[in-house]
């Protein structure tokens, strides 16, 4: 039998790269995204590939995780990839942040992360491999934050850092591997144009490390590249 992921943000960018790649090694894969009606390169792989489910969600509609979750149920999940993520305004500037943006962010960086899991757990423990994955970020780091900038994209990634944490000791005696990525700097609308990583170079990354995962990685932020990062 096939093995399962689940993939949020799964339109474009890494999220499709990923899709495209799990698919493309027979995995089934469960691509998840707010509007799927306007997901064209999405809706064409499913076309092509039928291993693709495309699934309508919204990560900050409870209501949606529900509905999803009921419509899944039973259904093993081997990896649950929480890719979806917003980085907020570009003009991130002291004395000029915006509550209601830094909000929205926390609702799909963070809460969203540990709605769904507390959702598919059970769909994940019933798996073989049992992995959670979050799409974190070097810019999250405490250790590494020597510049400063763009708080609200920061303190949204540091945030979810502690999510993966408390999750990995929360979900370690069913088997549970939770980890976060650090995807490196991507050609997406997040990354821009400047960025060196094609989303695909960045997919492929993730894919080996998310293949390779071992119950000693639970709790550890990884580069696409495979190096431990510190939090």
């Amino acid at each position: 039998m096939a093995e399962t992921i689940l993939i949020t943000g799964a339109s474009r960018g890494i999220g499709y790269e990923l899709a495209r790649r799990f698919a493309g090694m027979g995995w089934q894969v469960l691509a998840c995204c707010r509007n799927l009606g306007q997901a064209d390169e999405l809706q064409q792989l499913a076309q092509k590939c039928p291993r693709v489910e495309p699934q309508d969600l919204d990560v900050t509609d409870q209501a949606g995780i529900d509905s999803l979750a009921h419509r899944l149920a039973g259904r093993a999940i081997d990896i649950l990839f929480h890719n979806a993520g917003l980085f907020g305004s570009r003009e991130q500037l002291f004395g000029a942040t915006d509550v209601e943006d830094w909000l929205q962010v926390f609702r799909v960086n963070v809460i969203a992360p540990q709605k769904l899991t507390e959702a598919l757990v059970d769909n994940v423990a019933r798996s073989r491999r049992r992995i959670i994955a979050v799409m974190g970020s070097q810019l999250g780091s405490l250790t590494d934050n020597l510049s400063g900038g763009w708080p609200i994209y920061r303190s949204s990634k540091a945030a979810v850092h502690m999510v993966v944490r408390t999750l990995a000791c929360d979900l370690k005696e069913r088997g549970v591997v939770v980890v976060a990525f650090h995807p490196g700097w991507v050609r997406t609308r997040m990354g821009g144009p400047e960025a060196p990583l094609e989303p695909a170079e960045s997919a492929a990354g993730l894919a080996r490390q998310l293949l390779a995962l071992e119950p000693g990685d639970t709790g550890s932020l990884i580069h696409q590249d495979g190096r431990r990062l510190p939090w």
